[in-house]
């Protein structure tokens, strides 16, 4: 259960790239995001990212046992607030395929995850659990998905 608990909290091992794993975890969210959103617009893709949570409770629970609160290896996180990101603007990339909302979703999350405004800083500093690691980042994705529907409403052909 141990390695399972590892193997789902890293993304399948990608965080522990040795640069950035927040960032790199974020990255390899996108393809993936990317297909399930074209493919089921909004519906499929909150479906997976509440799987996405429940699953990643257990696992980041179980991973605390093990070390200290949110190691940089834990990066499932970033899959969920990735994903959250795109909520607002899922139907409407349904069947495109244009990156640059990706592009611009990705840069919002990093810029909100790694800056941690009210109340993603909460979040990271005072809920010492698993639900703690992950809310700073599902907190960072509602942020970003705000400015990425103003974004693109403003902004045509984006």
């Amino acid at each position: 259960m141990k390695k399972l608990a590892f193997f789902i909290s890293t993304l399948c091992y990608a965080g522990y790239f040795p640069k950035a794993p927040g960032t790199f975890g974020s990255l390899v969210s996108l393809p993936v995001i990317f297909v399930i959103n074209y493919n089921f617009g909004f519906t499929g893709l909150f479906l997976v990212t509440v799987i996405v949570f429940f699953i990643s409770i257990f696992a980041v629970k179980k991973v605390l046992s093990y070390t200290e609160h949110d190691p940089s290896f834990v990066v499932v996180d970033e899959f969920i607030g990735q994903a959250v990101t795109f909520f607002l603007m899922a139907d409407k990339l349904k069947y495109s395929k244009s990156v640059i909302p990706y592009i611009v979703g990705f840069i919002l999350f990093r810029l909100f995850d790694i800056t941690k405004p009210f109340p993603v800083s909460y979040a990271d500093k005072k809920m010492k659990n698993a639900a703690g690691v992950i809310l700073d980042d599902i907190f960072a994705g509602i942020y970003a998905a705000i400015i990425l529907y103003f974004i693109t409403y403003f902004v045509k052909g984006l």
